[in-house]
């Protein structure tokens, strides 16, 4: 989500202008969609009616939404709303609850590991782990498209630098701070958005 969500925008949009929940509905979707999708099971049907609810929730609380906070960034914002969505079609599928304890203790787990990041250095492999996909893919849809290709050219398609830079072309150096401003710019998104997931789990 590129889109900038700040008070000019809330004020708008609470004042019912269909242009501001218009804009919201367009650039919330696809990220939500992929934050919700494994959450439920792969269920479609269940995903669809997680992302229509938590943007519907979203319209009626705006208020609650602090742009200055969150940076002008709403999807952490919106994340949080959806968790809740999540656990209320959850524990009204009794087959899913075994699932909504797994995704629960996943992300604990990487709370875990991502808080160490602002300490430790990036490392390449972490965003080749499965079972961080599906976080990876809600804060990949938040990049800008040249950071996004980047790295799902390396860790998702496992493409060499060499590889990326012919695609490009441009120089492997080139290519290799491309890479470096690429993970610099996911960790400063994935950090925002598990900050706010630690807020709503505690």
């Amino acid at each position: 989500m590129q889109a900038t969500f700040d008070v000019s925008w809330r004020e708008s949009a609470m004042g019912g202008d269909a242009h501001a929940v218009q804009r919201l509905a367009a650039a919330a979707v696809q990220p939500l969609f992929g934050f919700c999708f494994y959450r439920v099971g792969r269920n479609r049907h269940l995903c669809e009616e997680v992302v229509q609810e938590t943007l519907l929730r979203a319209l009626r609380e705006l208020d609650h939404y602090d742009p200055d906070r969150a940076g002008n960034n709403i999807f952490p914002w919106l994340a949080g709303l959806a968790r809740n969505e999540i656990h209320r079609v959850l524990a009204r599928e009794k087959s899913a609850v075994s699932l909504e304890a797994l995704w629960a203790r996943m992300d604990k787990e990487l709370l875990t590991v991502y808080a160490r990041l602002e300490s430790e250095p990036f490392a390449d492999e972490l965003l080749q782990r499965e079972e961080t996909r599906e976080l990876v893919n809600a804060t990949m849809s938040q990049l800008p498209p040249r950071y996004r290709e980047a790295l799902e050219g390396k860790y998702v398609n496992g493409r060499s630098v060499r590889d990326l830079a012919l695609a490009w072309s441009i120089s492997e150096k080139a290519a290799e701070s491309q890479l470096t401003r690429a993970r610099k710019a996911f960790r400063a998104t994935f950090l925002t958005l598990t900050r706010h997931l630690n807020m709503e789990t505690c």
